[in-house]
C-alpha cells in the first residue's frame, strides 16, 4: 500500500477505536515517509494504547520536522496529562496559545490545568478567554461550569451547564457534568436523570456511571450500586484515575 494508503487506513482505524490496525498501519506508513501528520496520528494511537514512552518519541520525531505544528502540540498536551505532568502539560499548550490566541482548545485545556492545580482565579481568567473568542462554546461552559462548581458558585454552575445544553442538546459531557453538580448538593432524582440522559448519548463515558454509583449507594441500592460502578471500572483505564479506581474497588469490595 502506498503511503496516502496507509495514513487513511490509519485515520480512519484511528477514529473507529480500532487500535490495533492503526498502530500497524501507521508505522508502516512511517516507514514509507516520515511526515508530522503522520507521527501525530502513531502518537494518538500510542497514547490510547498506554504506549507513553513510545507516544513521547514520536511526538519528538514529529516536532523535528514541524516545531509549531499545533496537532502534535496538542498531542503533547494530551500525553502530559495522561503523565500526570501538570506543568508540562501547562507548557505545551501555551506554546499552542503563543502561536494562535484564537486556540480555545488551548485556552480552556489551560483552564482545567488550573483547575487541578486549585487555582481557581487563574482557572476562571483562562476559561472566560475561551469564552470571548466562542461566547457559544459548550466545551467552555461547561469547563466553566466545573471550575465554578468547585468555587461553590452553584446557581451559577448549573446556569453554565444548562447553556451547554440549551446550545447543544445532544453533548453529553454537559449532562454528566450537570448530574455530578447536583448529586453533590443532594438533588438525587436530578442527578439521575441527567446521568442517565448523558450515558444515553454516550454509553462509553465512565464517570457517568460514578455518579450513579455514590448515588444508588447512597439510598442503600447497593446491587444497582454495583453494576455502576462495575461499568465505571471495565471503561476507566486512564492511569491519572488510579486513586478513583482503587476506591471504587475498595468499594465494591465492602458490598460483596
Amino acid at each position: 500500500m502506498s503511503f496516502e494508503d496507509l495514513l487513511e487506513q490509519g485515520r480512519k482505524a484511528l477514529k473507529e477505536g480500532d487500535n490495533k490496525t492503526a498502530l500497524e498501519a501507521l508505522r508502516q506508513a512511517l516507514k514509507q515517509q516520515s511526515t508530522a501528520e503522520g507521527w501525530e496520528l502513531l502518537a494518538e494511537a500510542e497514547i490510547e494504547a498506554g504506549l507513553f514512552s513510545k507516544a513521547r518519541k514520536s511526538i519528538e520525531n514529529g516536532l523535528a520536522l514541524a516545531p509549531e505544528n499545533i496537532d502534535l502540540l496538542y498531542c503533547l498536551g494530551e500525553l502530559s496529562l495522561e503523565e500526570e505532568n501538570g506543568a508540562g502539560a501547562l507548557q505545551a499548550f501555551e506554546k499552542i496559545i503563543a502561536l494562535d490566541p484564537e486556540e480555545l482548545d488551548a485556552w480552556v485545556s489551560k483552564a482545567m490545568i488550573h483547575l487541578n492545580a486549585d487555582d481557581l482565579t487563574g482557572a476562571e481568567a483562562s476559561c472566560r478567554q475561551a469564552l470571548k473568542i466562542d461566547p457559544q462554546s459548550g466545551f467552555a461552559l461547561i469547563a466553566l461550569g466545573d471550575i465554578q462548581g468547585t468555587a461553590g458558585k452553584i446557581d451559577e454552575a448549573r446556569t453554565s451547564y444548562q447553556q451547554a445544553i440549551d446550545l447543544d442538546p445532544d453533548e453529553p459531557q454537559a449532562y454528566l457534568s450537570l448530574g455530578d453538580l447536583l448529586y453533590e448538593t443532594g438533588d438525587l432524582k436530578g442527578a439521575e436523570a441527567a446521568c442517565r440522559q448523558g450515558l444515553q448519548l454516550d454509553p462509553g463515558a465512565p464517570m457517568g456511571y460514578l455518579t450513579l454509583g455514590y448515588l444508588y449507594l447512597d439510598q442503600d441500592r447497593n446491587q444497582d450500586a454495583s453494576d455502576n460502578f462495575r461499568q465505571f471500572l471495565r471503561l476507566e483505564k486512564s492511569p491519572a484515575a488510579r486513586e478513583i479506581r482503587d476506591e471504587v474497588e475498595a468499594l465494591l469490595d465492602g458490598l460483596k
